[in-house]
């Protein structure tokens, strides 16, 4: 049984555009990703506009059960690469033509946004009409002020094509600048959020009943692995008063007592402390997707263990050594301290490591299982010295809590430094294959080689990629397959996404992958200062603390 409340209904032939909101993946993970309920609720909440929602496997609306072709615009969310699969199935089971140039006038407009459509659009470019490039706040209302008002959309896209943060594949000419929502005052948060009410465990959001809390966004750490560390700098906050009223509110209309942060650097959120503070006092419990483990006090994992947060997830990525080379200078002494601290707490903890990093050799594979065994022991350690300190943990038998891991290839991504370092399936698979004979024992889980193959294609492809993706929908593609068209990319090269003008300046990526090869760390700006690395305006620059002058 599935009911949900807040849903929107109104007349489909009242309002001049209808939007299929499409999840290329199932319902679960659609309504646990709130940039989908983000526009969801902006689209509807124009009165011209109803936008209904569409998940995988189905080509039906969930608000009113109509097909696919039946709406104006079909809007894709793409939040994984994988996911592309599904895009080009979901429309040709919707029996849309898959290419743009197959199209007629009666056909839908195909929409894409999200971090993939905004990192890289050119693999889906031969079936995608329009792609927003970054923050949907920043663009949507624009795009449909002008889209409504359109007598035949498809020869008329290109009055679009001005609009800051808009690709339109093969009508745009030059850069498109990534949008981003600079105050976060401005940007959208439902009085009215989706609720899932389940009994079928395949339909319930991975947060369950509980209020989706976008605390920041960006991030500006500086892994070099990671792409929303350099695609949606700076990070911006919203104040922990205007969180907790939003909280409240939704709390007192909807009896809603469970608030998952959502953010990508959660707990470097500057008053992370006192935000916990104020909603444990108001009877809030907390949840957290992950959490850096620098910025992880005694203070806060008490807070949480005590508003019920069970599993603390964090990512040591690698030994030492690889670890700064990816530019997270963290001790080791940091992450047992707070890996023990967790442990006496009651937690359970999930660790997340990185094989195939730039350098790496079959000694650095040894010493990291010797690594993430001596992090396993901790939790015996603690368990047999009695050291629990948990009087405010919620397990009945004060237990320690109890290890798990994840071990995963690195998937070089687009605007990142790694865009110019090549995924090699050969090593990874032997590698894993190593891993699986020395950790197997433990509480582990390792991914598949192969698929992050087929990821590194699908996120650092060009056009040419699309086909291979049009080609999987009649015949099953081998490795070999991928691997004959496996990207590989010199610094001085031009890339396909050189099109789309992020917030971190090539240069200095090219400065960063030279970094990784010398062996030098990056300074986080917040502390550090600014290091020109792009997105900043002057007046948001930090200026590093020297002589006690700022």
């Amino acid at each position: 049984m599935l009911y949900e409340k807040n849903f929107f209904e109104k007349n489909p032939m009242q309002v001049d555009v209808r939007v299929a909101l499409t999840y290329p993946n199932d319902y679960k993970t659609a309504m646990s990703n709130l940039g989908y309920q983000i526009v969801y609720g902006m689209l509807n909440d124009r009165i011209d506009m109803y936008c209904e929602r569409v998940v995988m496997p189905f080509t039906r609306s969930i608000e009113t059960g109509s097909p696919l072709h039946d709406f104006d615009v079909i809007a894709f969310s793409l939040q994984y690469e994988e996911d592309y699969f599904n895009v080009l199935k979901m429309l040709d089971d919707a029996g849309i033509p898959l290419r743009r140039e197959d199209r007629g006038d009666d056909s839908p407009i195909i929409m894409a946004g999200g971090p993939c459509a905004s990192s890289n659009p050119s693999v889906l470019s031969d079936y995608i009409d329009i792609f927003i490039v970054g923050e949907g706040e920043e663009i949507l209302d624009k795009v449909f002020n002008r889209f409504a008002f359109m007598v035949n959309p498809h020869s008329q896209l290109e009055s679009l094509s001005k609009i800051s943060g808009v690709y339109l594949p093969g009508i745009t000419e030059g850069c498109v600048d990534l949008e981003i929502v600079d105050n976060m005052n401005h940007a959208y948060y439902s009085r009215n959020p989706i609720i899932t009410e389940t009994d079928n465990p395949d339909f319930s959001p991975v947060f369950g009943e509980a209020i989706l809390l976008n605390i920041s966004r960006g991030c500006s750490r500086g892994c070099r692995f990671c792409m929303s560390s350099y695609l949606y700098r700076p990070q911006r906050e919203r104040s922990v008063k205007s969180l907790v009223e939003y909280c409240e509110s939704v709390k007192n209309q909807y009896g809603l007592n469970r608030v998952a942060f959502i953010g990508a650097a959660v707990s470097d959120y500057s008053d992370i402390e006192e935000l916990i503070s104020e909603l444990e006092g108001k009877g809030f419990e907390i949840s957290v997707p992950s959490m850096r483990i620098e910025s992880i006090t005694h203070n806060i994992l008490v807070s949480l263990k005590r508003s019920g947060l069970k599993t603390l997830t964090i990512a040591p990525e690698s030994i030492y050594r690889l670890r700064t080379l990816m530019n997270k200078d963290i001790s080791d002494e940091e992450i047992f301290n707070v890996i023990s601290d967790a442990l006496s707490l009651g937690f359970n903890v999930k660790s997340y490591f990185l094989i195939g990093l730039p350098t790496e050799t079959d000694e650095d594979i040894e010493k990291l299982i010797t690594y993430i065994k001596k992090i396993n022991e901790l939790g015996k350690e603690i368990k047999n010295n009695d050291t629990s300190t948990n009087n405010i943990t919620s397990r009945s038998d004060n237990s320690t809590g109890k290890m798990s891991f994840s071990i995963n290839p690195v998937i070089p991504k687009p605007h990142t430094p790694l865009q110019w370092y090549t995924y090699d399936m050969k090593s990874n698979k032997k590698k894993i294959k190593h891993l699986k004979k020395e950790l197997g024992q433990l509480n582990i889980k390792f991914s598949s080689a192969r698929i992050g193959l087929i990821q590194y294609i699908l996120a650092c492809g060009d056009h040419n990629t699309g086909k291979l993706l049009e080609q999987s929908l009649t015949v099953k593609l081998s490795t070999q397959d991928w691997l004959n068209n496996i990207p590989s990319y010199e610094l001085n090269d031009n890339l396909p996404w050189d099109n789309i003008n992020v917030r971190a300046d090539k240069e200095f990526l090219k400065e960063e992958y030279n970094r990784i090869l010398n062996n030098e760390l990056t300074p986080w700006c917040e502390k550090d200062g600014c290091y020109n690395c792009g997105p900043c305006k002057p007046e948001m620059r930090k200026i590093k603390k020297t002589k006690g002058v700022y």
